[in-house]
């Protein structure tokens, strides 16, 4: 829905939650290899293979990542090699 739109008689207006995804961050591999410390080149062979690192899609011709998908593998990947008595 538009900024400010009639709906039946009534004037509705976006609010925050009607367009969550605007308020998401979108990293390319520099970004994401500045956070993990993953290359750019590996982040974007996982990403040909689909089935490793991150996820990812394509905008326009740009590979990008969601910031909150990075923090969320890497919250998964240190859960499941952590180690007994936390040490990795």
């Amino acid at each position: 829905m538009l900024n400010n739109q009639t709906v039946k008689g009534q004037r509705m207006t976006r609010t925050q939650a009607d367009v969550p995804a605007a308020a998401e961050e979108y990293w390319q591999a520099k970004q994401v290899t500045a956070c993990t410390g993953i290359p750019e080149g590996t982040l974007r062979y996982w990403a040909h293979r689909g089935d490793m690192g991150p996820a990812s899609f394509k905008l326009g011709r740009r590979r990008v990542w969601k910031k909150s998908s990075v923090l969320a593998w890497l919250a998964a990947q240190e859960a499941a090699t952590t180690t007994p008595g936390g040490i990795a």
